[in-house]
């Protein structure tokens, strides 16, 4: 073999090197956020008072929260924090194939997900419920859904139709509304003011979201039909990343932040915080 062949196969089997070693440097998002001071986290843009998009970009509690456990991970430069929305749709796919870090977008954590991701947190806990028109007086516990078959919105990736409809509920109830499909929440929002559908079930948090921006338009149930523990999405398998996260949620109940958090979305609305943090569900 001669000089310069020889120096070609060394640069070759370096560069290789390097990108086995790149890979492998950013195995977990805590090397990420450690080595390139940067990460991408999925987050709703269409919950108003968790995330929503706006003007000056995507606020809300989870927005909050997704920034504050960046920052514990080590990205100190709120820049270099990037902020992608993640559908219920996308949500397991974005994390698969590397669209984004972290998903922080009211992502309940389920049995039914644990085999597609890892969950740091939860990093707070909340109700399903149900949203109507104001002005509706048919409908005043989930059992009213029965009647006539009253339109219920589904949103594509969501669980909370499936608690309605197939009985995962406290309750053990099988509630046989009529589906009707929807993009997101917000389009559920505006198919319920537009008589498309008669009732939207989701978490409290989302509802109260809505209903605050839009005041006498609609009203919430007030009756808790799940418990809903809100993770922070990885990858499946990253344990390391996981166990940081979970590091982080507890710092933000320790030093105040959550509550701080959830005054400032949620203080208007009715919500009551609970101060205790929630159980860890396990990284795995």
């Amino acid at each position: 073999m001669n000089v310069s062949r020889y120096g070609v196969v060394l640069a070759a089997l370096a560069t290789g090197s390097m990108a086995v070693s790149g890979c492998s440097a950013n195995s977990s998002i805590v090397d990420k956020a450690k080595n390139d001071k940067k990460l991408v986290i999925g987050v709703s843009y269409d919950q108003p008072g968790l995330g929503e998009k706006t003007a000056s970009g995507a606020q809300g509690f989870d927005v909050d929260v997704a920034k504050y456990i960046a920052k514990k991970l080590g990205v100190t430069d709120e820049k270099n924090i990037e902020l992608k929305q993640a559908r219920p749709a996308n949500r397991e796919t974005f994390l698969q194939n590397g669209t984004v870090d972290l998903v922080v977008a009211t992502y309940s954590i389920t049995a039914a997900r644990k085999p597609k991701v890892t969950f740091g947190g939860p990093y707070i806990v909340t109700h399903q419920d149900i949203m109507t028109r104001a002005d509706d007086t048919s409908i005043k516990t989930v059992t009213d859904l029965k009647k006539r078959k009253k339109r219920l919105c589904q949103v594509a990736g969501s669980n909370s139709w499936k608690n309605v409809t197939e009985g995962s509920n406290q309750l053990n109830i099988k509630v046989p509304a009529r589906l009707i499909p929807a993009a997101g929440y917000q389009d559920c929002v505006t198919k319920l003011k537009g008589n498309s559908v008669d009732a939207i079930s989701t978490d409290a948090t989302i509802l109260a979201g809505f209903s605050a921006r839009e005041p006498g338009v609609f009203k919430i149930d007030n009756a808790p039909l799940t418990d809903e523990r809100y993770g922070v999405g990885l990858k499946k398998g990253d344990l390391k990343g996981c166990e940081a996260v979970n590091k982080a949620i507890a710092a933000m109940y320790s030093d105040g932040t959550t509550k701080q958090l959830w005054n400032k979305w949620f203080g208007t609305t009715g919500l009551t915080f609970d101060a205790t943090p929630p159980a860890p569900e396990g990284c795995s």
